[in-house]
């Protein structure tokens, strides 16, 4: 094998032919987020519950909720999460738009990907925020009709009474009216400085661990070791330490969105209150294993997305 210097390290974004790159790009985010969305749930589940009162951990949520709800249970509010698709498009386009203008100022890798995580988390949170706290809300539902029979109205924590034999839709529906009359506009963007602020942070620094990682990698394994598998456990390495970092804002963010807790202080009040230490780790296996799966699937579509979309005078300089 040639010398690895002769190979690209990064496919940049003039690299790519963008017809292939967003249409397989989305196929690629709509089939992982398809595949993981149950672990997103009990997750959400995890951070919302007060002191442990219905799931006592990640695999004993995940049987209840099976079991009480079925396995469409693990899939509330997918539908409306899966908005996230053309969100995660806007964010890629951002993250590779940031990074080609910093490279033209010659900026350091290290610079480029937390600029250019950090600006992408700010424009996809932007517009999924509203349809993360409708599916929020949704995930939520199936607690309530746990306690009670399924066929019974329950009330959700918006003080609303939801009949859960109605369509997906009327149901969706009816938790954004309810939002609207609570709140306004405002109550869709209820979390959102929370969001920012777990979410920027772990956009801006799982890239940044993700080339660190690659690097380090680099040197550790031998140079005709496949570089996409290199890259997958680069990615992988980047999430588990993002989300140990940043667990403790994502249960604050939320509790705050479905709870409706006015501030993030008195959130984190309410949750030190309730759960005092372990509130740094509520949710977190569910979420570590979301993470970890998402990490190194992300990153396989991701990267083998941009070898296929490549420029044919590039090609000979890429390495699988």
């Amino acid at each position: 094998m040639e010398d690895s210097a002769h190979y690209v390290r990064t496919i940049e974004w003039d690299m790519m032919d963008k017809t292939k790159f967003f249409p397989l790009s989305m196929l690629s985010s709509f089939c992982v987020r398809a595949s993981l969305y149950p672990l997103t749930l009990i997750k959400t589940r995890l951070q919302v519950q007060k002191h442990g009162q219905m799931y006592k951990g990640m695999i004993d949520a995940a049987c209840k909720i099976y079991q009480s709800e079925g396995a469409s249970g693990l899939y509330r509010g997918f539908w409306v999460s899966s908005v996230q698709i053309v969100s995660g498009v806007m964010y890629i386009a951002t993250y590779e738009g940031v990074r080609h203008i910093l490279t033209q100022h010659n900026a350091s890798a290290s610079t480029k990907s937390l600029l250019g995580g950090g600006c992408a988390s700010v424009v996809g949170q932007t517009v999924i925020v509203p349809f993360d706290i409708l599916s929020q809300h949704l995930m939520v539902l199936g607690v309530a009709e746990s306690k009670y029979n399924k066929n019974k109205a329950v009330l959700n924590p918006l003080g609303i009474f939801l009949d859960p034999r109605k369509s997906k839709l009327r149901l969706t529906l009816d938790i954004a009216q309810a939002i609207y009359r609570t709140d306004g506009i405002r109550g869709f963007y209820r979390g959102y400085i929370a969001s920012l602020c777990t979410y920027v942070p772990n956009s801006a620094l799982w890239w940044a661990f993700y080339h660190l990682y690659q690097e380090e990698l680099e040197k550790l394994f031998p140079p005709d070791t496949s570089h996409l598998m290199i890259q997958c456990v680069a990615g992988t390495l980047g999430g588990f330490t993002t989300t140990l970092i940043t667990n403790p804002m994502d249960t604050m963010r939320a509790r705050l969105q479905v709870h409706r807790t006015d501030t993030m202080l008195k959130t984190f009040q309410v949750l030190w209150d309730e759960d005092g230490i372990r509130m740094l780790s509520k949710g977190l296996s569910a979420r570590l294993v979301q993470s970890v799966c998402f990490s190194f699937s992300i990153i396989l579509g991701y990267e083998t997305i941009k070898r296929i979309s490549i420029r044919q005078e590039y090609k000979e300089l890429v390495r699988w």
